[in-house]
């Protein structure tokens, strides 16, 4: 080659060079620009529980009206709100004037009684005499049969007046005896032991007890042990039973989770505006006290539970590429070759055995896709089988492994055509 050749043909070869490597750059920048940027999450152990929920009240395990029986002037109160009683204990006095009274009165009743019958049994005494004399006068023919008869008769008769004197007295002593006990009611008692939650009159209020007993107090057993009464919805009735776990919460301590367990599901239903519910009674143990009646609890009621389960997020499990069409569960993943991103599908996992379909079933399994991450940062699909879910995330059988990533969405602002839906943000 000549030498003025080789200096015209060096410059073109240097010049296609940088040329190729100019589109290659420019090739690389734009197929970059066209991959979207995913946001994705992890696969993660974690424990997941399926719960019905519900709410209810809480209240104590029993609650009593106290009243009183007669009526006056309070006289005195010996307790108050939130005071802690023992069964027995004096808690308001009644003024017990009027009925120590009643009580005098009848006293002195059984004691005219008790007069009336000394008078009666003289009187039975002297016509006993008088029956008797006539009887010997008439033997010896010195009385007539007809004094006889009368004498005898005027002895029934004071044996009778005998009779009803002592009617008279027991009916004296009854008398004195319900007086005794108005008095008695004078002084008003808790009948259990518990507290004082409810106090609905003051010294100096008279007691009207008239047709019925007034309620004067309301106190509840003991506080350590109290029920949430819920209203459980009746389509899940049939997956709540006695002895099944329960969470729940209250407004008053937003962040704590109390405890408790199922007690009995009542057959009776309420019916308002058409909805039917059932009351669901719940256990709880209040050794500290936090809890009290009244209180509206959020409740849980545990139907199965994983611990340390295989967990995906549900953000995941409801992403798609876009112009993806929602695939059938129950059928395999479609080829996407002629897709937007022309990704080949990753290959299926092994089947799983026969135990592990039983235990599947057990679990309530469900078949669902995800999209993970492909090598050319583009979507490729997954088929798993899914178990319990909280609403936020969802238990994975097989299809994942543990750190396994999955797409929740696409970055806001990523450029590129394709634009899946949002999900929650890397994690």
């Amino acid at each position: 080659m000549k030498k003025g050749t080789r200096f015209v043909v060096i410059p073109v070869v240097a010049a296609v060079v940088a040329a190729i490597v100019i589109l290659l750059v420019f090739k690389g920048r734009d197929d970059a620009a066209g991959k979207p940027v995913w946001q994705t999450t992890k696969v993660h152990r974690g424990d997941v529980a399926y719960k019905v929920t519900a709410s209810g009240t809480l209240s104590p395990l029993v609650t009593v009206n106290v009243g009183s029986q007669v009526s006056g002037r309070l006289q005195e109160i010996l307790v108050d709100f939130n005071s802690p009683v023992k069964a027995g204990q004096l808690i308001a006095v009644i003024d017990p004037s009027i009925t120590e009274l009643e009580v005098q009165r009848a006293r002195a009743s059984v004691q005219t009684a008790r007069a009336g019958i000394a008078k009666a049994s003289a009187v039975v005494s002297d016509r006993k005499q008088v029956s008797d004399r006539t009887s010997v006068l008439r033997d010896r023919r010195l009385a007539t049969d007809m004094e006889a008869d009368s004498a005898a008769a005027a002895l029934e008769s004071a044996r009778a007046e005998l009779l009803s004197a002592r009617a008279q007295l027991a009916q004296a002593q009854a008398m004195l005896k319900q007086a005794q006990t108005n008095l008695g009611y004078t002084k008003i008692v808790s009948p259990i032991d518990g507290v004082v939650i409810s106090r609905q009159i003051d010294v100096g209020q008279t007691v009207a007890a008239s047709f019925q007993a007034p309620v004067l107090f309301q106190i509840a057993g003991d506080l350590r042990k109290m029920e949430v009464h819920t209203s459980l919805a009746e389509s899940d009735v049939g997956q709540v039973h006695d002895g099944m776990p329960v969470e729940f919460t209250v407004d008053a301590f937003p962040s704590r989770v109390f405890k408790g367990e199922v007690k009995q599901v009542r057959y009776s239903p309420t019916t308002v505006q058409n909805v039917v519910t059932y009351d669901a009674v719940v256990s709880v143990d209040n050794e500290d006290l936090q809890l009290r009646p009244g209180m509206t609890a959020d409740v849980s009621f545990i139907v199965s539970k994983s611990t340390n389960a295989l967990v995906v997020s549900n953000t995941a499990l409801r992403f798609k590429p876009p112009s993806v069409a929602e695939p059938d569960p129950k059928s395999p993943p479609r080829q996407s070759g002629g897709s937007l991103f022309g990704f080949m599908p990753r290959p299926m996992q092994q089947k799983p055995s026969e135990t592990d379909e039983t235990e599947m079933a057990k679990k309530t399994a469900g078949r669902r896709t995800v999209w993970v991450p492909g090598p050319a940062g583009d979507a490729v699909q997954v088929a798993i089988e899914a178990g319990i879910t909280d609403g936020r995330i969802t238990e994975v059988l097989s299809g994942l492994k543990e750190d396994d990533l999955v797409i929740t969405g696409v970055e806001s602002g990523a450029s590129g055509a394709a634009k899946g839906q949002p999900g929650s943000g890397r994690m």
